[in-house]
């Protein structure tokens, strides 16, 4: 039987878990799901946690492998859908003739000092909800779960060319948000 310790410590953890893995799959049910399933392989695999790492930093790691589970076992049941390619104009309008900035994107500073100001990944957990559910798949596949481009294209079933588009959808998206809501904010 795991201590009381742990299952308390665990359970104090259990809502930033919650919250990693709705911002990762967008769906209540299969986040609720992966936390539980990542709650119980971290009782039952005690052992194997040497306390190197903070209890946080080993739970997260056991949420993330739950999570790319989850996604290859939709992708196999086939319940991900394909991105599109519509919306290009959007990001066509922010670049003039000859591919530069229209207008140029704001000095966000030292980036190390910007992850640890207070409320930052507050600021990036409302971007990247303001993602379409599949761009922020895409990019959560790639620049979180770190998944190899030709990895992500296999379990989306998206084209290389179509993978490339989403993920520069992302980086522009979250960069208009992070300008708007952090760096002018400020």
């Amino acid at each position: 039987m795991p201590s009381p310790d742990l299952q308390e410590s665990l359970e104090k953890i259990r809502p930033t878990l919650l919250r990693f893995a709705m911002l990762q799959l967008r769906n209540e049910a299969a986040a609720e799901d992966v936390v539980q399933e990542t709650l119980l392989a971290a009782l039952e695999g005690k052992s194997a946690f040497s306390g190197r790492s903070q209890l946080k930093t080993w739970a997260v790691s056991i949420l993330r492998n739950k999570i790319v589970d989850h996604l290859r076992r939709g992708s196999r049941e086939g319940t991900l859908p394909i991105v599109d390619e519509q919306g290009d104009e959007d990001f066509d309008a922010l670049f003039d003739g000859t591919g530069h900035w229209q207008e140029a994107p704001g000095d966000w500073g030292d980036p190390a000092v910007v992850l640890e100001q207070r409320g930052f990944y507050e600021v990036l957990e409302l971007c990247m909800k303001a993602l379409p559910e599949q761009v922020a798949r895409v990019f959560t596949m790639r620049e979180v779960l770190g998944f190899e481009t030709e990895e992500i294209c296999k379990e989306l079933k998206l084209s290389s060319s179509n993978c490339w588009v989403v993920l520069y959808r992302a980086r522009m998206r979250l960069r208009e948000c992070l300008q708007l809501r952090w760096f002018d904010a400020r």
